[in-house]
């Protein structure tokens, strides 16, 4: 029998990694690390706050968090029975613990993740939590500490959980614009949409002992390439070698790390005007849309046709001429991303889209339109030559997802998204983004934050792939059907959402059926478009752009949500 305490709780606790018995008093004075094997357990988050914080130091976020299901999905179960289920289970609002701290005597705004509550996943709450804190440091001038653990975005809440990695990274931006540090704190796991935006976009990235981090998570990883990963893949020595975070600490000398790291950045508070966040897009109209309503998984197996036209195909058809540009510049020319100078009604812009292929042998050539992580960077590069040039971009989004692959991984797939988000953020000419096919969670995002975004009509934009959904929520991926319409994937369900601002009318039947109608119709909805963003003076354009990711905040979806 196993003795327990007056608490009742168990004297002993068996590790997970060695499966030795230890004194629970024991592991918790080593705060929860293994002290035969090293094993680092998962901590809570009010765990992890008492361990970095000075003592008394931690204040709470005083906004609370709101509970949304902005397209009422339902599973196996309501996703608001899982919602609460979760506080029941943590005793927390959401799955983010957020406020203010001392450090080693450097107060700091304080973000921490906790797997517990579904799986620390990244929701539309989660999201205006952490932005609320990030604009909390940038009003008290001080720094931002994010501790990460995530399995990813939370796919219960469809596109709107995808656009909390750009409204998160949004804020991040306007900490690095005046020089405020930013650190991101790995712990065991981060993944998905989490690792692809904050957790890897901070000035500094630590990795905790034992932490494991990527885009793509080791299953997925196996099952779509077959292949045996490599000894230590995705782990926080992994991470390391290849350049992914500036040091891996254990967990007894982290709370020290951070305070050098703190102290050495700390500035003297001040009032600076303009130092509050933007304020909401309140008294802006969402987008409607008049376009007939298709089956959402019929719409998916159109955005998926062979025939529908491709990047190249509108570079060829839509636009005056097109001069192509190659490379990152690090070492790799990604062949699933295209991009290059082109001239719409005689001017110039950068053009950067997913570039597919209508044979079997094209799509293999150019990875099906995923990108690898010299794709991202090849358009950063050209999206910072554009914005050196004052050119406008034009992004075409037609993917299924990222590169899942393990040299992916290994070059840094996660950091390469959340650059390119936190870069799009900020740039200093008018961007508009096509989704002429599939809009695959991250790997889109990717190109895809812009000042307008345009969804052709028979196109789909997913947080992901209903297989991926079916697969983990429902029995099996037989249920992609059902997946795809409680997804809200569809042109016209995310204009309501306001996460699409015009759909695009294709003509009968799809794309595919008439190419050469579809260019001219993507012709005029980018005139219409673009042109108006030509006469915004840059800052105006920046703010407004932050605006359109900051309303995707938690207490919008729920306008949003209940407006349905």
């Amino acid at each position: 029998m196993t003795a327990t305490a007056p608490s009742g709780e168990s004297l002993w606790s068996r590790c997970g990694g060695c499966a030795a018995l230890l004194y629970r008093k024991r592991l918790r004075r080593n705060l929860d690390v293994c002290p035969e094997c090293g094993l680092h357990a998962r901590l809570a988050a009010p765990e992890r706050v008492s361990q970095l914080a000075d003592p008394g130091s931690f204040r709470p976020l005083p906004e609370h968090a709101v509970e949304v299901d902005p397209i009422g999905f339902v599973d196996v179960l309501p996703y608001s029975h899982r919602l609460a289920a979760a506080r029941a289970d943590t005793g927390l609002a959401e799955a983010v613990l957020c406020g203010t701290a001392t450090i080693g005597g450097s107060r700091c705004a304080l973000a921490v993740m906790d797997f517990r509550f579904l799986g620390g996943s990244l929701g539309c709450a989660v999201g205006e939590l952490i932005t609320r804190t990030a604009e909390q440091a940038l009003e008290l001038d001080i720094a931002l500490v994010l501790v990460t653990a995530s399995g990813g975005a939370r796919m219960q809440e469809g596109a709107l959980s995808l656009m909390q990695m750009a409204t998160v990274s949004q804020a991040m931006a306007a900490l690095r614009e005046v020089g405020l540090l930013t650190v991101s704190v790995l712990t065991d796991p981060t993944y998905g949409g989490v690792a692809a935006s904050f957790a890897t976009s901070a000035d500094l990235v630590l990795a905790e002992s034992g932490t494991r981090m990527g885009f793509a998570g080791p299953r997925v990883i196996r099952q779509v390439t077959g292949r045996n990963l490599p000894e230590g893949f995705q782990t926080a020595e992994f991470l390391l070698r290849h350049g992914q975070v500036d040091m891996v600490v254990p967990r007894h000398a982290l709370r020290a790390r951070l305070a050098t790291l703190l102290a050495a950045t700390r500035r003297r508070a001040t009032n600076r005007p303009g130092a509050t966040a933007p304020p909401p897009e309140a008294s802006r109209p969402m987008p409607t849309s008049r376009t007939p309503v298709r089956d959402a998984w019929e719409t998916v197996r159109l955005a998926r046709h062979p025939g529908r036209p491709t990047t190249l195909d509108y570079l060829e058809t839509t636009f005056d001429g097109f001069t192509e540009l190659h490379g990152d510049r690090l070492g790799g020319d990604c062949p699933a991303v295209v991009g290059g100078l082109a001239r719409l009604d005689g001017r110039h812009l950068m053009v950067i889209g997913h570039q597919k292929g209508h044979t079997t042998a094209e799509l293999a050539a150019r990875n099906f339109g995923m990108a690898t992580p010299a794709g991202h960077r090849k358009a950063l590069r050209l999206m910072r030559l554009a914005a050196r040039l004052g050119l406008p971009v034009v992004t075409l989004v037609d993917t299924p997802g990222a590169d899942p692959g393990v040299e992916a991984e290994e070059h840094g797939q996660a950091a390469a998204i959340a650059e390119n988000i936190l870069t799009l953020s900020v740039l200093p000419t008018p961007v508009v983004t096509v989704v002429i096919g599939e809009g695959g969670s991250g790997g889109a995002l990717a190109l895809a934050v812009a000042d307008r975004v345009l969804m052709l009509q028979h196109a789909v934009y997913s947080v992901i792939s209903p297989e991926g959904c079916a697969a983990i929520l429902w029995p099996g991926r037989t249920a992609a059907p059902q997946a795809a319409r409680a997804l809200r994937l569809t042109a016209p369900d995310l204009c309501r959402l306001g996460v699409v601002d015009e759909v695009v009318p294709e003509p009968d039947g799809s794309a595919a059926d008439d190419p050469e109608a579809t260019a001219r119709t993507v012709r005029q909805a980018l005139l219409a478009n673009l042109l108006p963003l030509l006469d915004v003076p840059t800052v105006t354009l920046v703010q407004r752009r932050r605006r359109r990711f900051r309303r995707f905040g938690a207490a919008r979806a729920g306008v949003r949500a209940g407006a349905r």
